[in-house]
């Protein structure tokens, strides 16, 4: 299960920059696997997790492969972007796919870089992308509704999805997210909501791109970012786009300095990609041997057989039984054989329910 975010923003936030940092980390990591390009607007990048090095450790594997997480960027939204305004509106279709939005919100001042609409004002900004991202899906339901309305008069169970689709279509025509639909839990909207893949139904993160004195020092552009993300339980990372570009080149050790230097324990990338795994209820399980110690992506309450689909179908389609170790336990009996002698491993059937940070070895026939 490979987590996809998309990126959108008003020209000029800071948005491509975030992506060109994203983009040079990839690259300078290109040996070691945990990066790559698939085109010029999208990057896949590793997710940080320090217990993948620890298990290496121990296993001493030919490879290490990472988690990976996908960057989509668009160009800039502006208001109008629904009736063809900028370029932003015809790349909407590239994150209509993905699971989360990071959404970069401009929280500094500086004359030198031209703000769309004048002046930085945090708020008015977040509107004008959101209202967009709401024109584009009534525009995309409205599209649909000839089609569900044929499929009613075909056939009577159609019917509830194409009445839903109306009121939902209404609720969008009022300028409310499909994020605010009071019943999200009702089987038909679900069914509507994954045939549609909505813009505003998705997780979406606030990116508050500051300038170096706003990461040592919270500025109100920032404080009025979280006071509205705190109404709607949305997340919040604090960046500075700039420093984050600064730091893609680092060895590990020079960014861990610079880090400590500013104050910050994570960077502002790392926390997107945390908060993101943790807004979508996602978490990593591991698989070590000699060839590899590799990540997996698997949504918590995954059970056994979901969690060995994500390696491979037959995984699941077959399952018999995962052996089982907890992180914690493999590490302190120092791998695999210490754990079995330790009575750490466990063999789990298809009821278990996975825990972060496993190290599971599946059996399976097909």
């Amino acid at each position: 299960m490979a987590l996809s975010i998309g990126i959108v923003g008003l020209p000029n936030v800071g948005k491509s920059t975030t992506f060109n940092a994203l983009t040079k980390q990839q690259n300078a990591e290109a040996a070691n696997y945990p990066f790559c390009t698939i085109e010029p607007n999208k990057a896949i990048v590793a997710v940080p997790d320090e217990r993948l090095q620890k298990l290496a450790d121990i296993v001493k594997p030919q490879q290490v492969l990472p988690a990976t997480i996908e960057f989509v960027d668009i160009a800039g939204l502006v208001e109008g972007a629904s009736k063809g305004e900028g370029l932003g509106n015809q790349f909407l279709a590239n994150i209509r796919e993905t699971a989360a939005i990071v959404h970069v919100v401009r929280c500094f001042d500086d004359e030198n870089v031209v703000h769309v609409n004048g002046a930085p004002d945090p708020k008015a900004d977040i509107e004008i992308i959101e209202t967009e991202l709401i024109l584009a899906d009534y525009q995309a339901l409205e599209k649909r509704m000839d089609k569900l309305a044929k499929q009613a008069r075909g056939d009577k169970k159609a019917v509830p999805l194409h009445d839903l689709a109306k009121k939902v279509l209404d609720h969008l025509g009022e300028g409310n997210a499909v994020s605010a639909w009071p019943e999200k839990d009702d089987d038909t909207f679900r069914q509507l909501a994954g045939e549609m893949n909505f813009l505003t139904a998705k997780t979406v993160i606030f990116a508050a791109n500051v300038d170096e004195d706003g990461l040592l020092e919270e500025n109100d552009y920032v404080k009025r970012i979280r006071e509205l993300a705190s109404q709607r339980g949305d997340e919040v990372v604090v960046l500075c786009a700039k420093v984050e570009e600064e730091m893609a080149g680092l060895s590990d050790e020079e960014r861990a300095e610079f880090l400590t230097e500013m104050g910050i324990t994570e960077s502002g990338l790392e926390q997107v990609i945390h908060k993101g795994y943790a807004a979508l209820g996602l978490m990593s399980y591991f698989t070590a041997g000699e060839k590899e110690v590799r990540a997996w992506t698997v949504r918590r309450g995954a059970k056994g057989p979901e969690a060995a689909g994500v390696i491979h179908t037959d995984f699941e389609r077959g399952y018999i039984r995962a052996e089982t170790i907890a992180y914690d336990d493999y590490v302190a009996c120092n791998g695999e054989s210490g754990a079995k002698e330790a009575g750490k491993l466990r063999i789990e059937g298809k009821e278990y329910v996975v825990q972060d940070g496993d190290v599971m070895h599946f059996r399976f026939s097909v």
